[in-house]
């Protein structure tokens, strides 16, 4: 049996990069004046530096003084950054720079300089450099595509079922019947006769099966592994007379006994592949949002749930691990009094956020009056990660979309496991 390598991925990490490209994808420059820099892993950024201020020197012609402008300063901006670093890290670097309109919009001439230094998911092997009226998001919004995938076939005699599991999803592709007679004949026929009709259209339909699992998971799909499954000797009788693929062959991981074939038995399959599919993450985020729930229906004390509580657990370092969907899209909004250092904050949804920004800082400060309120904002998620930093506990973002991502959304996108039952003691 093939034991799949699969790179583990950091959760909190990944929702960064994709919260930040998000944001980069909406943005556009005045002008083409917007920079991307993609630098490969192993490349000296002594070289990159130089080849940016060769750019400057070009960027001097350009023809718009605004634009002009904007170009240089956002590249010796990228300069400024790169010299920080004492070498590329390990994976490659990315880094998107532009003049940019501040938030709620302004004036032209208003534009800040604002640079985002991205550190890839996975090895960059290309490098780039753009100057354009946007930022060039595509190859790393690419890098977050989970590209582990598995492929399922559940066959017996009667069908048989193609599905693939990939990234927080399992999906079935396709199922066919096999066409092959039951195995009690019909009167008039010997025994024998319809023994070799039997093998024959067996042989005819494994061969028809082998055929689309290639198509599928060869050329359509390129999977990292096979999972067989299905009720009775089928499934072995189709494994053994090696009617697949050589490389598919290679690739089986395990075979599974199921009460099922086709779509029904590719969702079995998936089910009861858990051990060996461990280190893949929607089967990770499964078990994540199982244990929640399992703490939370015993009453053990241990499972917490709803922002406030979570939050207010965190704080008091009771909480083992945070579960949070990635598309909550919260935000949190504080205002810090210059004067007399007086603290508010609220959780508020993303659209909520500038209106909220310009209430805390037209308002005066609730302490002593003064017009000196100083406001900041953060994602939910780097909040919580903040506070998990602190008290030790793991923070995991789960794919809003899974099935798990919804039954974590019936409790309020967020829910922790504690160490202990906060109730006792």
């Amino acid at each position: 049996m093939k034991k799949i390598d699969v790179e583990k991925q950091d959760s909190v990490k990944l929702y960064k990069i994709r919260k930040i490209l998000e944001e980069l994808s909406k943005k556009s420059g005045r002008g083409t004046e917007l920079i991307t820099v993609y630098i490969p892993k192993g490349k000296q950024l002594h070289e990159i530096i130089s080849s940016l201020q060769q750019e400057q020197g070009t960027a001097d012609n350009i023809k718009s003084d605004l634009t002009r402008s904007h170009v240089v300063d956002s590249l010796g901006k990228v300069v400024q950054r790169l010299k920080m670093y004492k070498k590329t890290p390990e994976k490659g670097l990315v880094v998107f720079c532009g003049a940019l309109p501040p938030e709620g919009g302004g004036p032209l001439g208003s534009e800040i300089v604002t640079v985002w230094e991205i550190e890839p998911p996975k090895d960059l092997n290309q490098y780039l450099y753009r100057c354009d009226d946007h930022f060039h998001v595509d190859i790393l919004k690419d890098m977050l595509k989970d590209d582990n995938l598995i492929g399922f076939l559940a066959i017996d005699a009667k069908d048989a079922g193609w599905g693939l599991l990939h990234g927080d999803k399992i999906e079935v592709l396709a199922q066919t019947g096999s066409g092959v007679a039951g195995k009690h004949r019909q009167g008039g026929q010997s025994a024998k006769r319809f023994q070799k009709l039997r093998e024959m259209e067996l042989t005819y339909y494994f061969n028809r099966v082998a055929e689309t699992t290639k198509e599928y998971f060869i050329d359509i799909y390129p999977i990292k592994g096979l999972v067989i499954s299905g009720p009775g000797p089928t499934k072995e009788d189709f494994i053994n007379g090696n009617y697949l693929e050589y490389r598919l062959q290679n690739m089986i991981i395990n075979t599974i006994d199921a009460s099922y074939s086709g779509a029904e038995g590719i969702r079995e399959a998936f089910g009861k592949s858990s051990d060996i599919l461990g280190d893949f993450r929607m089967v990770e985020e499964k078990k994540l949002v199982e244990d929640l729930f399992r703490e939370i229906n015993t009453n053990s004390g241990k499972g917490s749930y709803g922002l406030k509580e979570v939050i207010e657990f965190l704080k008091n370092n009771v909480v083992k691990v945070v579960l949070i969907t990635d598309n909550t899209n919260l935000h949190r909004v504080e205002g810090i009094c210059k004067r007399c250092k007086h603290f508010q904050e609220e959780i508020v949804e993303r659209p909520q956020v500038i209106p909220k920004k310009t209430e805390f800082a037209n308002s005066p400060c609730p302490g002593c009056n003064a017009m000196e309120v100083e406001v900041n904002e953060q994602d939910i998620v780097d909040y919580l990660e903040l506070l998990a930093a602190k008290t030790g506990s793991q923070l995991e973002v789960i794919s809003g979309s899974s099935e798990h991502g919804n039954m974590l959304a019936s409790l309020g996108k967020i829910g922790a496991i504690l160490r202990y039952n906060p109730g006792h003691g």
